[in-house]
This record gives structure tokens, C-alpha cells and sequence, in this order.
């Protein structure tokens, strides 16, 4: 999949062939940093004002100056997207991180954000939307702060490597029994028509999507309930399904191989999902930035 040319940092923008950071990077050396990755339908991006809250609430908790104003940033994010001439669905990718300083766990005095986001072509998972998919469970054992959207992904990437080991799209988090999120995603357990998801405390990502589905829960009359469940109780289930930005809203119909449900995407599954489509479009639709950015 193509990674597009422009790219933006800190300083403007540039080839992503002339991309360059000193040897001494906090990002690379630490993970001094945090990241936010935004979906983009039709040339138009999805959600942009939650993504651009939460990176700016992430810097704050980490206490890293962004380069930009939160106004300056919306639109440097459609201008990305105008400047490599984006028309389909792609996601982009950005990160700040402290800079580039001498190598000490102590804050540098005196240096500057580095900050680069790029766009990435990224079709939507219509089969996996379409049939589901399977996950398996893991003890979560990252820190506390998962509600930091930061660059500390290691416990996260071993998670989804297992998954991926035992032919799986995603692996659901635990901590001793009590299931948390999973490893790039938000979950929800479905149960006689209502809508049950871990509360939105700092332990985990306090999803833009996530916070979608809780609209559309309002908007369709259904219970949307802030409860935590247990491993066992996925297979007591009436559905289950994941949310994230490149996932959208992914039916799951087998957990650590056994069926969830019926084994089908359930009837609550197919609503969110046609309301997670019907909001995308309007959002293209409406667009706050296209036209001013296309003008210029």
C-alpha cells in the first residue's frame, strides 16, 4: 500500500525521502512520545476534532509542547491530505515526540518537538466487516496509563503477534479475568439487547470510536452500559465486537476457539455498523476543510 510523499513535521512539509531526525531521538530511544492514527474516507478525514482532543489531552499527560495549535492542526491535516492528492480511503499517521537531545531520562532543557504525520492508502476490512472475525484472550500487562495514547506499545504488539500466531484478527486483554480492551481496539459484549464495554477510566484508550458507538447506542435506544465484564462471560454473550479507526465497527464470532453467539454477526453488530457508515459519509459530506484548503 502506498505511503504518499508529502509528509509533515515540525517544520513544515517535506519529501519523505529527505525525513530525518538526529541519532539521539526520545521517540526511538525511549518511546518519549505519542502518536494518534486518523481515517480518512473519500479523501475527507473521519473524527478529526476527537483525534486532535485526544492527542492534545496525551501531550498534557506527558507534558510535551505540540508544534501547532489545535487550529493549526486541523487544517495541517487536510492540507496532508490535499498535498498528495488523497481522493480514497487511506488513514493518516502521527507523532510527536519530546525531540532529539543528549541520551538522559531527564527532560532536555531547551529542545523542541519533533512531530511528523504521513498518509497511508488503507481499503476498509469489507470481508472481515462483512463475516466477522476471531480473536484470543491475553493477560494485559501494560501500565496504567493506557488512557496516554503513547508510543509505549511493546505489551500491545507481543498481544497482537500472538493473535496473529494462532491465525486470529485481534487479542482481547485481561487482567485476571476482568477484560480490559484489546490490543489496537476497543470491546463490547452484547446481552439481551444491551451494550456492555469496559468504563473510560485511565487504564484504557478512551476511543473516538468508541465514543461514536456510544452515540449511535443513544440515537437507536440502545443500552449503552459502562460495566466491566469477565473472560467467561464472552461466551454467554449474544455478540461481541471491537471498535478502533481501521477497524470500525468488526464483528468478532469466536473467541480462543469457541463460537461467540450464534457464530454470525448479531443484529445490534449490523445496526452500529450501518450507523458507523451513514456518520462517515456525512462527515465526507460535510466537510469543514476541503474546500478552503482546495481554494488556497
Amino acid at each position: 500500500m502506498t505511503i504518499y510523499d508529502h509528509v509533515l513535521t515540525e517544520g513544515g512539509f517535506v519529501d519523505q525521502n529527505d525525513l530525518r531526525y538526529p541519532f539521539e531521538e526520545r521517540g526511538l530511544q525511549f518511546g518519549d512520545g505519542i502518536y494518534e492514527v486518523i481515517r480518512v474516507y473519500n479523501g475527507t478525514s473521519y473524527l478529526i476534532q476527537e483525534h486532535v482532543e485526544r492527542l492534545y489531552r496525551s501531550a498534557a499527560a506527558v507534558k510535551i509542547n505540540v508544534p501547532f495549535s489545535k487550529e493549526d492542526m486541523y487544517h495541517k491535516m487536510e492540507e496532508l491530505l490535499h498535498k498528495n492528492g488523497i481522493d480514497g480511503d487511506a488513514k493518516i499517521y502521527l507523532q510527536i515526540t519530546r525531540g532529539s537531545a543528549p541520551r538522559d531520562h531527564v527532560f532536555p532543557l531547551n529542545t523542541n518537538a519533533n512531530l511528523y504525520a504521513y498518509v497511508k492508502d488503507l481499503p476498509r476490512p469489507e470481508a472481515f466487516l462483512r463475516e466477522g472475525v476471531s480473536a484470543v484472550t491475553q493477560e494485559d500487562v501494560r501500565w496504567d496509563w493506557c488512557y496516554i495514547k503513547s508510543l509505549n506499545l511493546l505489551p500491545n504488539v507481543l498481544a497482537k503477534q500472538a493473535a496473529k500466531e494462532q491465525n486470529c484478527y485481534e487479542a482481547i486483554l485481561h487482567k485476571q479475568g476482568e477484560v480490559t480492551e484489546c490490543s489496537s481496539s476497543n470491546i463490547y459484549l452484547v446481552k439481551d439487547g444491551s451494550v456492555y464495554t469496559h468504563p473510560a477510566k485511565k487504564n484504557i484508550l478512551h476511543g473516538c470510536v468508541r465514543m461514536r458507538v456510544e452515540a449511535f447506542c443513544s440515537e437507536e435506544g440502545v443500552s449503552f452500559i459502562e460495566q466491566a465484564f469477565q473472560v467467561e462471560d464472552i461466551w454467554n454473550a449474544d455478540e461481541v465486537f471491537l471498535s478502533s479507526s481501521t477497524s470500525e465497527v468488526m464483528p468478532v464470532i469466536q473467541v480462543d476457539g469457541k463460537q461467540v453467539g450464534n457464530g454470525v454477526p448479531g443484529t445490534v453488530t449490523r445496526t452500529l455498523q450501518k450507523k458507523y457508515e451513514e456518520d462517515a459519509k456525512l462527515s465526507a459530506d460535510a466537510s469543514l476543510f476541503s474546500s478552503e484548503v482546495a481554494a488556497e
